[in-house]
């Protein structure tokens, strides 16, 4: 049971652990941001299906043990059409009504993505071979800074609108810090002619090193005040925790302001921050209300 702001609505994302430890760690994140009644929770996808077993094992887990909606991340990589079919029917059966679909990263030691002749082309590819498979809700990515592998901004508004034609229900974007960048996409969205929800992805910054990594990884920016709130605090958890919080809420909130009521965190399977924006936002637990 949840008490939630009228219409705020926020999902999480977990990823597989690989050690007892990081499953504890896991866990305890589960236990704590259920109670504030997410709309879904999603398990991420290695490159090259790497975690398949994992990320399986995980979903189970929470459909066993909660009464969470689980939406696996499902991509196009390492698996031929057959073999996600499978997977797909697979999870259907176990009672997997939601999954995330994406095109998925190349294996590290490929230079660049290249189709299997057997398998799902692009993401646009999977949603519709996903439908049908099973009437899914299907949730999709977006690039709010543009896909680091797209040739220009029209192309990957383009593939966007392809994979919601397909069938996807709605679109989670890739983390950014810049609002205006969101809403300016969003209106690009809108203005071609895509009626679907775009959610926000937000990543609370635990470590500011392993953000700008990710950042780098998928083409989003770091912004300079972003770079100074966080300088000279490498030896201050405590400091380190109280900035990203503050970044965090700042951002909902303005978000919030301009009409966005739905909100997708990246939680890096730790809680405390999560749980913290959540409640800026009005989105509260009964055991916090009590």
């Amino acid at each position: 049971m949840s008490v939630n702001t009228p219409n705020v609505e926020v999902s999480f994302e977990f990823f597989p652990p690989h050690t007892e430890k990081m499953e504890q760690t896991l866990w305890a994140s589960v236990q704590r941001l259920k109670d504030l009644g997410p709309r879904f929770v999603s398990v991420t996808y290695g490159a090259d299906g790497s975690t398949r077993q994992r990320t399986h094992d995980a979903v189970e887990r929470i459909i066993k043990e909660t009464d969470l909606t689980a939406a696996p991340h499902l991509t196009c990589i390492g698996a031929s059409r057959g073999e996600i079919d499978d997977i797909a029917r697979e999870y259907w059966d176990m009672g997997i009504r939601h999954i995330v679909a994406l095109r998925g990263d190349a294996p590290k030691d490929v230079a660049s993505y290249e189709p299997r002749a057997d398998g799902y082309a692009y993401a646009s590819d999977l949603v519709a071979g996903l439908r049908n498979v099973a009437d899914f809700d299907i949730s999709v990515a977006a690039y709010p800074e543009v896909h680091p592998e797209a040739p220009n901004p029209l192309f990957d508004l383009d593939n966007l609108k392809r994979k919601l034609d397909a069938g996807a229900s709605r679109a989670i974007t890739q983390f950014f810090f810049d609002t205006d960048i969101f809403l300016r996409f969003r209106d690009l969205t809108a203005a071609a002619g895509i009626e679907s929800a775009i959610v926000p992805g937000i990543l609370p910054i635990t470590r500011f090193p392993q953000l700008q990594r990710f950042a780098e990884a998928c083409g989003a920016s770091v912004p300079e005040w972003l770079h100074e709130r966080f300088a000279g605090l490498e030896d201050d958890a405590g400091t380190r925790q109280l900035i990203a919080a503050s970044v965090a809420i700042e951002q909902v909130r303005t978000l919030q302001a301009e009409g966005i009521h739905e909100f997708h965190f990246y939680t890096l399977n730790r809680s405390d921050l999560t749980f913290a924006i959540c409640h800026a936002l009005g989105v509260r637990s009964h055991k916090v209300l009590g």
